[in-house]
């Protein structure tokens, strides 16, 4: 039994590392070049925070299964530029499910933020779902909780798209009774489950309408605002 245990273990270990989407090389190119953020490599996440450092609000966010957490950068920095701290996590094995840390583990990258939001994108938002206790926000892209949240006050909002074949249309709103019933639910028309981060195409997903530069301007709109009022 203890053999078959220890060869389970490495199977999940082995098939966590392969197959994970990278991050494309052109969009992280632009956030390093952007001079409007510092970027950082921290042993808490990566953390991309307003050049001026006048920032009071963060959000950590966990990525999706499989997903190279320096996809998610370029769909975040005007966020950030806009005065929100980001720390994109390394979920372990590469997966939201196995990483068991609570939120502290991420938001002791900035000290000096007071309010946090919890945010991910797929698995890694079904994850956030569950660490909204120690939150003041929650933030979904292509995602939907398991966890009721339904009798709480927490600011949400949903971002999904009309074209994701993952996070379907129809499973978001068949879980919307899971969320806080003032939750501000966005689907973005043309929005593919991929078109969430930089790291192409995926399986089973549905075929994007919307250009790279139009996601990210779409997200920007909602999420920045969202989270600096």
């Amino acid at each position: 039994m203890a053999a078959f245990l220890v060869l389970a273990v490495l199977g999940v270990a082995v098939w966590s590392q392969v197959g994970v989407m990278a991050a494309e090389p052109g969009p992280l190119a632009e956030v390093r070049a952007n001079p409007a953020i510092t970027v950082t490599d921290a042993p808490e996440g990566i953390v991309l925070a307003p050049a001026d450092g006048a920032s009071d609000v963060g959000l950590v966010f966990i990525p999706g299964a499989k997903v190279d957490p320096w996809a998610y950068a370029a769909i975040l920095q005007d966020t950030a530029a806009a005065g929100t701290t980001v720390v994109i996590t390394r979920p372990w094995l590469n997966l939201a499910f196995f990483d068991l840390r609570g939120l502290d583990s991420f938001t002791s990258a900035a000290p000096a933020v007071s309010s946090w939001a919890v945010g991910g994108h797929s698995l890694g938002g079904v994850r956030a779902c569950q660490l909204t206790a120690d939150a003041d926000a929650l933030v979904l892209f292509g995602s939907y909780c398991a966890t009721d949240l339904s009798a709480d006050d927490l600011p949400t909002l949903s971002l999904s798209g009309s074209e994701d074949g993952l996070s379907t249309p129809e499973k978001i709103a068949d879980a919307r009774h899971l969320l806080p019933e003032d939750a501000e639910l966005v689907e973005l028309d043309g929005a593919a489950h991929a078109s969430f981060g930089d790291y192409g195409p995926q399986a089973g997903d549905g075929t994007p309408t919307l250009t790279d530069a139009e996601m990210h301007a779409e997200v920007s709109s909602f999420l920045a605002p969202f989270l600096t009022p």
